[in-house]
């Protein structure tokens, strides 16, 4: 494996009018953690990790989801896979309703949904072996003989840039890019169709961080895979991303198609995440836009819109009314009243 650092590929849009279905839908998904409190443990409030998120992937793209850290990204991504179960909503990839799914059909599923994680050091058992790591799907699942399942993890290991003399170490004996390596040969091990990538670089040191994107692009135009991106890097989402989620609070305030979203962010959270990025371009001009403050629980998050406490351009209705995510300018979608206004206004 290279271990010089590696340009990072840009993406190109690979949506045709054909694949542009949806392969995954979610409706008003929501995740609560509820917070124990007192000798007795009795419930008290609840964390509000996910509140209500709708969205579609759609087949053969790449959806990037990004926001601050603690916003719910990683917690949407394990619900929609059924890696945490839902407090309520609704999943369906491939038209079959995921979180009502049980016994084998629930099963034949998960063979065609996986998951990267973020820290592969923390996700990989230190106590098998890379061939037993890459294998372990393959054997639950009943796929092949031994032979052909030592086969077939030497062609994963390849494909991701590791060798066959590999097979017997322990995940201790890799680099960090190695075991990230590893993890995407595990998951791509029972052939998914969708693949939720959990800020799948952000662990890595920044020479390896390109040829794990790189890698990752590559082997989704090889498979025709969808991925869901998690991630919080900006830069790295408008490299990969064909369109692009924000969220903030537990909750989407804008859906756009990426080079609208960079072009001309419409909810002021976007503008703020997006003013925040470094660029070393000279003469280029940006949007100033900056938020104070930081974050407000999700256990207590604020009555009328999420933001609207440490939003610059907010509203009198925005401390009452909460905001829904619908309709904007440029075929997008933003949960902001300033476009119920700018609408309301043009009606008028």
């Amino acid at each position: 494996m290279r271990t010089e650092s590696a340009p990072l590929t840009p993406h190109a849009s690979r949506l045709t009018p054909a694949a542009a279905g949806p392969l995954l839908e979610a409706r008003g998904v929501i995740k609560h953690y509820p917070v124990r409190a007192g000798f007795f443990g009795h419930a008290g409030a609840v964390v509000q990790a996910v509140d209500g998120v709708s969205l579609a992937v759609r087949r053969g793209e790449t959806l990037g989801l990004v926001g601050e850290s603690g916003c719910g990204k990683s917690t949407l991504g394990r619900t929609l896979v059924r890696l945490l179960e839902p407090t309520a909503g609704e999943v369906t990839f491939d038209g079959q309703p995921v979180f009502r799914l049980q016994g084998q059909a629930l099963r034949a599923m998960r063979r065609r949904m996986q998951f990267i994680f973020q820290d592969p050091a923390a996700s990989l058992d230190p106590r098998m072996t890379a061939e037993a790591i890459v294998a372990e799907g393959l054997v639950i699942h009943r796929i092949g003989t031994a032979a052909e399942r030592r086969a077939k993890v030497r062609e994963l290991l390849e494909q991701v840039g590791l060798a066959a003399a590999h097979l017997g170490r322990y995940p201790h004996e890799f680099s960090g890019g190695q075991r990230q390596r590893l993890g995407i040969a595990r998951a791509l091990a029972l052939g998914p169709e969708l693949v939720i990538c959990d800020e799948p670089v952000s662990a890595l040191d920044v020479s390896v961080q390109a040829q794990v994107v790189n890698l990752l692009l590559d082997l989704q135009r090889r498979y025709g895979l969808t991925y869901l991106f998690i991630a919080h890097d900006l830069r790295l989402v408008q490299h990969v991303s064909d369109r692009v989620a924000v969220m903030y609070l537990g909750r989407l305030v804008e859906l756009a198609d990426r080079d609208a979203l960079y072009r001309e962010p419409l909810h002021p959270y976007t503008q703020a995440l997006l003013a925040a990025v470094p660029r070393l371009e000279r003469g280029t001009t940006r949007l100033r836009l900056f938020v104070e403050g930081e974050p407000p629980s999700p256990i207590a998050p604020p009555s009328g819109c999420r933001f609207h406490p440490r939003c610059p351009k907010r509203l009198d209705r925005c401390e009452r009314e909460d905001p829904a995510l619908r309709p904007a300018p440029g075929g997008r979608m933003v949960a902001c009243h300033l476009y119920d206004e700018a609408a309301t206004s043009n009606e008028r």
